[in-house]
């Protein structure tokens, strides 16, 4: 006999009651299709207008100018007739002292002015010009005015005014920036994204997913966050598998642009979790790529919070009925392994190879510190003190 499976009914999924209290603030224009970049300049003249300002820096990575998108940046700008300087040497993870170096150089090329950042590229960009714009600035007045070029879906960095920098001294992340670092604009052109490879593909798009995730069981989340982060989700867990098997799909690749950027929206509002604080950890430590340090710990965290499902606000049993329904399964219980299955068939497998990284009882330990003075582990839904991150931690090594 065939025992009958009971679905999550949709009606029951809504999660955050109206009468939470929330403050919801408007975040960047949204410039956003396929051709966007065409419209940089006159984004730029614009902000130029309202601040009274001159100058252009661009923020961007090496490997990007590399591509050639840079050139295509430049020249859109040079319409706009406005002196411009590059920093071009944002590392992967962008760096405290990196970004000091870079606002040394806008200080020096636009001495007393107030120039307009681009940032181009992925989070590291993006984030790492949010520090220059902030640094470069008079610390008694406003950052720099910033516009954000996103080439990747994944970490919807353009909606908010925060960077996530790495102190190599620390072995930390370290937040940067405050509310006049959030971009003017998000320029959000798919186009952009098409040379991006498979590997980075699945690594930033991980991301976005998680991002959404928790975003819908955070604590801080509200009925406007909860919008964003569903329609993320539901986007993200669709989409992501085409744009990986097929990087020129038109439809696949604005898809996770647009879902990267709902997700964003959602983590501003919101705060993100567990998963968050133990991958940033991983990569302070480890230097591992985020969005795989994400999918290293992902099943474990979802596992161990479901199990709290239903005690207090932030894990009760409607968030993640919720999340539940927008992957179209059947019980909760079937996330840790849904998601897993996922990001493994994406090539971003869950799980800590404790000999590839040298992982043994006292680096867990120490990742288990570091992740429990991170700011986002406040957000999840259960909470967890430095022993239950490091149990974490323990279950997903192998």
């Amino acid at each position: 006999m065939t025992t009958p499976v009971t679905r999550v009914p949709v009606a029951a999924t809504c999660a955050c009651p109206a009468a939470t209290p929330f403050l919801h603030e408007p975040g960047p224009a949204v410039d956003s299709g396929p051709g966007a970049l065409a419209r940089l300049g006159d984004h730029v003249l614009d902000v130029h207008a309202a601040g009274r300002s001159g100058g252009v820096v661009v923020v961007t990575d090496a490997g990007l100018r590399a591509t050639g998108v840079v050139d295509e940046v430049l020249a859109v700008l040079a319409a706009a007739r406005q002196p411009t300087v590059v920093v071009d040497d944002v590392p992967g993870n962008p760096t405290v002292p990196a970004v000091e170096a870079g606002a040394r150089v806008v200080s020096e090329a636009f001495p007393g002015s107030r120039p307009v950042v681009v940032a181009v590229g992925g989070g590291s960009a993006l984030d790492a010009a949010k520090g220059i714009a902030r640094l470069a600035a008079d610390p008694t007045g406003p950052g720099l005015p910033l516009v954000a070029v996103p080439t990747t879906a994944g970490t919807g960095a353009e909606t908010n005014g925060f960077g996530v920098l790495e102190d190599p001294v620390r072995r930390c992340k370290v937040y940067c920036g405050d509310g006049t670092t959030t971009p003017r604009v998000a320029l959000l052109d798919p186009l952009l994204t098409h040379g991006l490879p498979p590997g980075a593909t699945a690594a930033t798009g991980v991301d976005a997913l998680v991002h959404a995730l928790e975003s819908l069981v955070s604590r801080g989340r509200s009925p406007v966050s909860e919008a964003f982060a569903a329609e993320a989700l539901s986007r993200v867990w669709r989409w992501l598998p085409a744009a990986h098997a097929d990087g020129a799909d038109p439809a696949a690749r604005a898809e996770m642009l647009v879902g990267a950027h709902l997700a964003g929206q959602a983590l501003t509002r919101s705060g993100l979790g567990l998963v968050h604080g133990l991958g940033h950890a991983l990569t302070a430590h480890h230097g591992v790529v985020h969005g795989r340090a994400l999918a290293m710990v992902l099943p474990e965290v979802v596992a161990w919070s479901l199990d709290d499902a239903g005690a207090g606000y932030g894990s009760d049993a409607g968030a993640w009925a919720r999340v539940t329904a927008v992957l179209g399964l059947a019980h909760p219980t079937e996330l840790p392994g849904a998601l897993a299955r996922w990001t493994d068939a994406l090539g971003v497998p869950p799980g800590i190879d404790r000999a590839a990284l040298g992982v043994g009882p006292a680096e867990i330990e120490a990742l288990a510190t570091t992740a429990s003075a991170d700011p986002v582990c406040r957000n999840a839904p259960r909470a967890a003190d430095r022993a239950a991150l490091a149990g974490l931690l323990t279950r997903s090594a192998h």
